[in-house]
């Protein structure tokens, strides 16, 4: 993208009507490549090498832009040269914005949880509404008051409204934490999408899908970011809405999904009961229950129960030997056999997580909610469902609480609204995101809604002989993004039988749609630059922290600004490594992590940051303290349910959930402490009032 200096009005008039050219240039081709694509699938392009050209086009692509694009001057690198007009300001921060949770995740969310969720998991539109009720937040709230500052980072907000180092100190190393967080799932996205384009290892997928971010990131920092987020955002819009309209199209004759999706709610209603009346599902939840039995059976005495397995398997394998078996058989007994866990802790902690998944799969619709209910449970029942409405309700308003606030306080979101030309242009960028996020959002509940329709209606009680090979193709990607088994026997799938995981739902559409496969890349393209778009910024972000805010803090460290910003680069692609080690290891899913750093956000930056835009009587100390705080509350709660902490004592982590908030939505108790703490800590260190002169009279 052409970029140059803002000057007179008519030249301005004529950059921009240059940059609109530009665009149409970019769709045309975006779309003229997809006819190509189609076409040669229909001469018998093989879709093995679908994938790959995809991948490797797009992020080639991007990539040109980061070469076209690169820069060592600091203003170019940091915030754009502050020269990008509103519109293409918006579609980059909806780029930054529509991150591997938004399109990949949150139609799964809404797919698995339902509009409100359960007691343990707040529904989809708790994202929805939360992240919209952000952007509302930044734009009344943050942006222009930033803005108007002309800084660089959110850190320098931090050490120019209060002084002083710690401040700064603090900011910035919770933007780190905030900010590592949201990247390690945007980049185990790139790999999930990366290794089902070309059929590579997982980790191998990574280190492809990586090589575009660091291209962009590390040769024209903001610059190319800006730019490659406006492209991506072209690509993920066509990604996210073909699928869903093409599903529309075939259901109810209208591809319009967000004006027509109602009419099927109703209908999944009336298959949801027939589903919770067929003996067919009944078996199948009384074949999980029984295994949850026998996983809480072998936990009584771990150790003994670890041994007969083990002898099972050695039984197994000497009885296949004895009758001359085939060699797989074998070889897939001794797989088994290797597989037990080493130890009766390892036995211990796998076991305990089948038996619950087992007991949660044990539930009436695959442990699903019904799709369109308020809140699980009834406020007027028994005990038990009133507790159920209580708890669903109270995690759904705290989640949402937790994104809207979060969303306020993301350092890479807020750094956006820096490379606005004008105050007036950052409300503006805030309006066009807005807009452009609301085009995506709107249809991410009707293609949850659209799909389950799909699955009820074609795929279950189709026969296990016919299972379609996409989904082969997806469980050996990985096991938990989906698996199907007949447990109870019948040879049909049933809708117990099937686990769909939340980061597949919108990857598989097109298949399950029976769209061509040409498709199917376009929308593993579109997530690729969903994640890539978010890490770009993320990144950059997290590098300004660790050079700018904390290295260079010291003033006795001396160095020009384009030696600044070639040490940037080198730590961003550190950075970038070690978020790629950390996603290796298939930490979570990428919603809950998405979820948690908006937690992080909210707590650390948000109550200081509101306070000292708006309150002329907050104190460094209270300020400092306010992000300790509020962090340090999110933080403990957080880590006191991870399962590796449990080795800890007791007595350090927390008792149980609070007021039953699941640990994802930590930051409902860190904002407000974050709050309290600033306000009670600037109150007792406020100077005193100077003293009155008193005259005397002689």
């Amino acid at each position: 993208m052409a970029e140059r200096k803002p000057g007179s009005a008519e030249a301005d008039r004529a950059y921009l009507w240059r940059l609109h050219r530009i665009l149409a240039l970019y769709v045309a081709g975006v779309l003229g490549f997809l006819a190509l694509m189609t076409w040669a699938e229909h001469q018998g392009l093989s879709r093995h090498w679908i994938g790959p050209i995809f991948l490797f086009l797009t992020v080639m692509v991007y990539a040109g832009i980061g070469v076209y694009g690169r820069t060592t001057d600091p203003e170019d690198y940091y915030v754009a040269g502050r020269r990008i007009p509103p519109m293409y300001n918006g579609m980059a921060t909806a780029a930054d914005w529509m991150s591997a949770a938004s399109f990949i995740s949150l139609s799964g969310a809404l797919y698995l949880q339902g509009f409100s969720g359960t007691p343990g998991q707040a529904g989809g539109l708790a994202y929805l509404l939360g992240w919209t009720g952000g952007f509302c937040l930044v734009a009344m709230l943050i942006a222009p008051h930033l803005r108007a500052m002309g800084l660089y980072t959110i850190p320098d907000f931090f050490h120019v409204r209060f002084g002083g180092r710690w401040p700064r100190v603090i900011a910035a190393l919770a933007a780190v934490l905030c900010s590592f967080t949201y990247v390690v799932a945007q980049i185990y996205g790139v790999g999930l999408i990366a290794s089902r384009l070309t059929g590579v290892q997982f980790e191998i997928g990574i280190m492809l899908g990586l090589g575009g971010v660091l291209l962009c990131s590390f040769l024209g920092g903001m610059r190319a970011i800006t730019w490659t987020q406006v492209a991506q955002y072209v690509v993920l819009l066509l990604a996210f809405m073909i699928p869903v309209s093409w599903l529309a199209y075939k259901q109810l004759g209208n591809p319009l999904a967000p004006l027509v999706y109602g009419a099927q709610i109703s209908k999944i209603a009336d298959l949801e009961a027939q589903l919770l009346d067929s003996p067919a599902e009944h078996q199948v939840v009384q074949a999980y229950l029984q295994r949850a039995k026998d996983f809480e059976a072998r936990l009584q005495d771990v150790e003994a129960a670890l041994e007969r397995e083990r002898e099972k398997g050695r039984e197994r394998i000497r009885a296949l030997r004895a009758q001359n078996a085939d060699v797989g058989l074998i070889v897939s007994a001794s797989r088994e056999l290797a597989a037990l866990p080493r130890d009766a802790a390892s036995a211990r902690e796998r076991w305990t997580r089948e038996m619950r998944e087992n007991y949660e799969r044990a539930r009436p619709l695959g442990g699903l909610p019904p799709h369109s209910q308020a809140y699980a449970g009834d406020p007027h029942g028994t005990p038990e469902e009133q507790r159920d409405y209580e708890l669903t309700r109270r995690n759904f308003l705290a989640l949402m609480f937790c994104l809207m606030v979060g969303t306020a306080g993301l350092p890479h979101l807020l750094t956006r609204y820096y490379t606005s030309p004008t105050v007036s242009a950052a409300r503006a960028s805030v309006g066009w995101s807005l807009f452009f996020i609301a085009l995506l959002y709107l249809s991410a509940p009707a293609l949850a809604v659209l799909v389950k329709f799909e699955v009820m209606q074609n795929l279950v009680g189709s026969s296990f002989e016919a299972l379609p090979t996409w989904m082969a193709q997806w469980a050996r990607v990985d096991s938990s993004l989906l698996s199907v088994e007949d447990v109870n026997g019948d040879g049909l799938i049933q809708f117990g039988e099937i686990r769909l995981g939340a980061d597949l739902i919108m990857l598989a559409t097109p298949e399950l749609g029976g769209l061509p496969y040409v498709v199917s890349g376009l929308v593993a393209a579109g997530g690729l630059a969903a994640a890539l778009s978010t890490a770009d910024g993320l990144l950059l972000t997290i590098s300004n922290a660790l050079v700018r805010d904390l290295y260079f803090q010291d003033t006795r460290r001396q160095a020009s600004p384009e030696q600044r910003v070639i040490l940037t680069k080198f730590t961003l692609l550190a950075v970038a490594l070690s978020a790629a080690f950390v996603a290796a290891l298939k930490p979570s899913e990428i919603l809950p992590m998405v979820s948690a750093s908006f937690s992080l956000a909210a707590s650390a930056f948000v109550p200081v940051m509101v306070l000292g835009i708006f309150w002329r009587g907050t104190t460094r100390q209270g300020a400092v303290a306010g992000m300790l705080g509020g962090l340090a509350i999110t933080v403990y709660y957080m880590l006191s349910h991870v399962p590796a902490m449990q080795v800890l004592p007791r007595w350090l982590l927390a008792d149980g959930l609070w007021f039953g908030i699941q640990p994802i939505s930590a930051g409902v108790f860190g904002v407000p402490c974050g709050l309290l703490v600033t306000l009670v800590v600037s109150w007792i260190t406020r100077p005193a009032p100077p003293l009155p002169r008193i005259r005397s009279e002689m």
